[in-house]
């Protein structure tokens, strides 16, 4: 920072060695390199991207979905927006099923659900031309973080893709959560789905800078010359800076000298395993699933109808961060715990916290007898138990609306999380 620090009007050889070094993780096509601020900076202007070199202006994402917090991310991101009621979806936004093999429409003993749920995005799409309106973009973070740590199956992005480009419309893989080497075997998640499989734009966040606020957008030479021939100039003012390029090339040093997309897939895979030894101990764990360090654990009331179990979730999220552990939990049902460790995260921490995690089960097994009760209201007698059933309450409806109407045995009074540290 001492050195230079001036925006990217002014040349400087950092620009382009990051874009060089950037790009050369990518498939061949991705080449162009627009540098933003904020994982929300990039996903607006890979918005802004497809709209011009499409011509059209709808967009189809996923159910689950959230791709940042400014208003044309709103607009796309049900996640967010089914809060305010099914009115506020705007009427150029289509959303599809979430690929989710576990709880989805088509699940893990269906023949073919990568081409089943490949077809939903075709009738979207069919829907949409018969209604005179036509598709810029199909938007989908490469492996869904928010959704519930959903793993798309294998062919699906090949053939939404298929359908999306005869519709004149592009694919942008959201990988601001899931890039530089967290999948292990790959440095973009996108690149799961098979070598055939290159998205029209992809964008990134988040671990760019380990820490340091910048993001990227990366799409091929067709689209970024007919975007600057729109006569619109692209500029920001940090975006691509020295210190932030300077930052940038150094994460990178750091990935490629430590081997941490090694580590992801080392560590991921003992993870993994431990926690599957949790799932036949466990009968709240439901399923787990991920790839290197990006990992779900799905807890369930029943394990036949995989009801989810939100509450508990909550209550093994508050019991963790007292034993110095954090971890959220998240989905559509506010069950599934999501690991997404820092990328030197070792053998040894993936121990510890599942066997914090298999501790804190085992207690609350022992205290409903292996059941969890899903019909009792949150009642208390005394004032004492009242104050404590509001503050419970208010925390679970703070994670998942009506979960508070629900109790659960092991919300015993000696496990009640103070009021303060609930609101915090």
């Amino acid at each position: 920072m001492e050195l230079l620090n001036t925006n990217s009007r002014f040349l400087h050889d950092n620009l382009v060695q990051y874009a060089k070094r950037l790009t050369d993780t990518m498939p061949e096509k991705l080449c162009v390199c627009y540098f933003v601020n904020s994982g929300s900076e990039a996903n607006d202007l890979a918005l802004r991207l497809a709209r011009h070199f499409s011509g059209h202006q709808d967009v189809i994402t996923l159910d689950n979905a959230y791709h940042g917090h400014v208003t044309s991310l709103i607009d796309i991101s049900p996640y967010k927006f089914n809060q305010l009621g099914k009115e506020s979806k705007k009427e150029f936004v289509h959303v599809a099923p979430s690929p989710d093999t576990y709880r989805g429409k088509y699940r893990e003993d269906h023949l073919d659900p990568a081409g089943a749920y490949a077809g939903e995005v075709k009738k979207i799409i069919e829907e949409t031309q018969k209604n005179g309106r036509k598709i810029a973009a199909f938007i989908a973070e490469s492996m869904q973080s928010c959704g519930g740590q959903v793993i798309p199956p294998a062919g699906y992005f090949q053939q939404v893709a298929e359908y999306v480009h005869e519709a004149g419309g592009v694919f942008i893989a959201d990988e601001v959560q899931v890039g530089f080497g967290r999948v292990g075997k790959h440095f973009w998640a996108f690149q799961l789905q098979g070598e055939d499989f290159v998205p029209d734009i992809v964008t990134m966040g988040k671990p760019i800078g380990n820490g340091h606020p910048m993001s990227c957008v990366v799409t091929t030479r067709e689209i970024a010359e007919v975007f600057g021939a729109s006569g619109l100039e692209y500029f920001n003012t940090f975006g691509g800076n020295p210190v932030s390029c300077a930052i940038g090339l150094a994460v990178l040093d750091v990935i490629e000298k430590e081997d941490l997309q090694g580590n992801a897939t080392r560590v991921g895979n003992y993870l993994i395993e431990l926690l599957n030894e949790q799932k036949r101990k466990h009968p709240l764990v439901g399923d787990i699933r991920g790839v290197g360090l990006f990992v779900g654990v799905d807890l369930v009331k029943d394990e036949q109808k995989r009801t989810p179990a939100t509450a508990e979730a909550l209550h093994l999220v508050y019991k963790l961060k007292e034993r110095h552990i954090l971890l959220s939990a998240d989905g559509p049902h506010r069950n599934i715990l999501k690991f997404k460790p820092p990328m030197s995260f070792t053998r040894e921490d993936a121990k510890f916290v599942v066997d914090q995690i298999d501790a804190l089960l085992t207690e609350m097994e022992e205290a409903t007898g292996n059941k969890i009760s899903t019909n009792m209201q949150c009642k208390r007698k005394t004032n004492e138990e009242n104050l404590q059933s509001d503050c419970l309450g208010e925390s679970i409806n703070h994670v998942n609306g009506n979960a508070c109407r629900q109790e659960n045995g092991f919300y015993a009074d000696n496990h009640v999380v103070p009021c303060k540290r609930i609101r915090t």
